[in-house]
């Protein structure tokens, strides 16, 4: 017995794009591939789904999910590490639980807190760990510091180029322009610039961090949100990118 990819996505609570997804980056390949182009699925491909689709909810990322599968990362290993980060994340959401409880009970009439007080577990990057394991403690040491001598007008402007690049590459996207064309190319040259705020990528750190937003939920949801219109741009986002640095960036 054979399911298409509408009724796997319907069965399985995902989406098509998401299926497509994980064929072009050979995590689940539909058993067959009929002559109108629709992909079926079969038992086993159900079954890999199911496993992708736990070890997802339990925050691993795709790449992690790969090698889990192909059983060159062991479960216990993969589990560990998002245990590990799962439990850095507990107790910097515990810290900033005390810093509300504190602020609550000050405005109460209570003992005033020093400024720095007001930010106690605010300034800890829930994504320091993994980017340190992606690309070393130095590179993000360095741009840590860079981060913290910002002002904030500094932040603000910094911030706006981010947003600034999405919107162009929005605008390219629904012109219909391939991630390939020079004019998405000067959109992706907004977002190179805003990133070299902080950090300097060369071509592989580049389209490992495009890479990244799409493997990545938590990126897509912040370059996609809720809007229906935006489904996809993580996708055109790291394909152009990639494109950009093999054009524009050095090994």
């Amino acid at each position: 017995m054979s399911w298409s990819i509408a009724q796997v996505a319907r069965m399985s609570g995902t989406t098509a794009r998401t299926l497509r997804h994980y064929d072009a980056i050979g995590l689940l390949r539909p058993a067959r591939v009929g002559s109108n182009g629709y992909r079926y699925y079969e038992r086993e491909d159900l079954l890999r789904l199911q496993q992708i689709l736990l070890l997802r909810q339990l925050g691993l990322g795709l790449d992690t999910i790969a090698s889990v599968i192909a059983g060159t990362t062991s479960r216990i290993d993969a589990l560990t590490q998002h245990r590990d980060w799962v439990l850095a994340e507990r107790g910097r959401l515990g810290e900033i639980a005390a810093t509300i409880e504190k602020t609550i009970t000050e405005l109460q009439g209570g003992p005033p807190m020093s400024g720095k007080d007001y930010f106690n577990g605010f300034n800890n990057n829930p994504y320091e760990a993994e980017a340190v394991e992606r690309w070393g403690k130095a590179a993000v040491d360095a741009s840590m510091s860079t981060v913290r001598d910002l002002t904030p007008e500094q932040s603000q402007q910094s911030m706006a180029g981010w947003f600034r690049s999405l919107e162009l590459l929005q605008a390219a996207r629904q012109t219909g322009l391939q991630p390939t064309d020079p004019a998405v190319h000067d959109a992706i040259d907004v977002h190179y610039r805003w990133l070299c705020t902080f950090w300097t990528p060369n071509l592989d750190s580049y389209t490992g961090l495009g890479r990244m937003y799409t493997d990545d939920d938590r990126f897509r949801a912040s370059i996609e949100g809720d809007d229906p219109t935006r489904i996809g741009l993580a996708d055109y986002l790291a394909e152009a990118m990639a494109s950009y640095a093999q054009v524009h960036l050095p090994n």
